[in-house]
């Protein structure tokens, strides 16, 4: 009633509703009548009779919960008073006046005239695409992996075009040359405070900063041209895909259509921990695809046992080592004893950035890592 109904029908996420109906398995049974019951130490269901008493408990309550008190663990304070303090700093920045000149130095015009001309000499070359083409046919143009593949460098293409022509444009109204635009108004504004041009952001990827952003579009171009142009990679970086969850989907075809009698339908995606790091992995797995990148939020990882471990004090993210994804042709549920970590492309974690869910070993009961909030995360920025 209270976790399907009351309040899991008013939830659009599955995994806020898996959380709802945790604290109400962990919380909400016969134990709760027992006299050593507590929610946590010192937040215990009091037995009152009389309003005075009742005030009384609830003074006696402490000022501001500790993340404890609701199964997290204690670095989950460090991680909300950062997003406080950033959230403070930014619209500090977001209000401050927009002068043309700072102080006796450079001006701002200055400024991003040599930041432009810095990016447009880091900024990757144009795909050409009758040679992007003849790659395909020779490595199977109707492949899934190389269907995605194309569609991966059209979209990558729009980005570097957009950012040429930006680029080149704010430059020319700069100098006086051509008029200063509402969209090169926004991109010189963006620049100057290190944030990414709204027209950039629409069409690209999240990040906290233009030079995170411009040096993952760097990263991310040069594995697609690598795939394209000398082969496909043994193990794949997740986060530099614009369409992750179209990246495993097309894992998934390929798989089914490598098995006769296999429908995609019942094909569901597995997956394995294994011990090595991206530098150790030579050859591709034999079905399936490996991949990097990924942190793990809210828990530790043993490597030796390649489980999920309480994470160490102060350290909020874990490197991830190399996760072989494959798929396997099965109706039947998931192994209860495993924990269903879903994977994020960002912090943020909304159905618009989920990717798929992986399960990863555990000694203890999955609800106390479904408590603690873990999950896997392409980029930490």
């Amino acid at each position: 009633m209270f976790g399907e109904i009351q309040y899991g029908g008013r939830v659009t996420d599955d995994f806020d509703k898996r959380l709802l109906n945790t604290f109400c398995k962990v919380w909400f049974g016969e134990n709760m009548f027992s006299p050593a019951f507590v929610f946590y130490k010192g937040y215990n269901i009091p037995k009152c009779n009389k309003i005075a008493e009742w005030h009384e408990y609830i003074n006696a309550l402490a000022p501001s919960d500790t993340p404890e008190v609701f199964g997290l663990h204690p670095n989950a304070d460090i991680t909300y008073q950062s997003k406080t303090a950033k959230g403070i700093l930014d619209t500090i920045l977001e209000i401050q006046p927009k002068d043309s000149s700072s102080g006796g130095g450079e001006t701002r015009e200055a400024i991003v005239n040599r930041l432009c001309d810095d990016m447009l000499e880091k900024l990757p070359n144009d795909y050409i695409p009758h040679e992007v083409k003849a790659r395909l046919v020779k490595m199977g143009i109707l492949q899934p992996m190389n269907i995605f593949l194309r569609q991966e460098i059209d979209r990558m293409q729009k980005v570097i075009s957009l950012v040429r022509n930006t680029l080149h444009d704010l430059k020319l109204a700069i100098d006086g040359t051509i008029i200063m635009s509402e969209n090169l108004r926004d991109a010189l504004d963006s620049m100057y405070d290190a944030r990414i041009p709204k027209a950039w952001a629409k069409i690209s990827w999240d990040s906290s900063t233009l030079g995170f952003w411009f040096t993952e579009m760097i990263d991310r171009n040069t594995q697609f041209h690598s795939w394209c142009f000398d082969g496909r990679p043994n193990c794949f970086w997740m986060t530099g895909f614009f369409n992750a969850q179209g990246f495993l989907t097309a894992m998934r075809q390929e798989v089914t259509r490598a098995h006769k009698g296999w429908a995609l339908d019942t094909v569901i995606i597995h997956n394995d921990v294994t011990r090595n790091m991206k530098d150790d992995i030579n050859t591709p797995p034999n079905e399936g695809v490996f991949v990097y990148g990924l942190y793990l939020e809210g828990a530790g990882w043993d490597r030796r046992g390649c489980k999920l471990i309480e994470p160490k004090p102060k350290i909020l993210f874990e490197s991830m080592p190399v996760i072989h994804i494959y798929a396997i042709n099965s109706t039947g549920g998931g192994d209860s004893r495993m924990y269903q970590c879903p994977i994020y492309k960002k912090p943020r974690r909304t159905d618009l950035t989920y990717i798929a869910t992986v399960v990863l070993k555990t000694t203890q009961n999955p609800d106390h890592w479904v408590l603690r909030g873990v999950a896997l995360l392409c980029d930490i920025k």
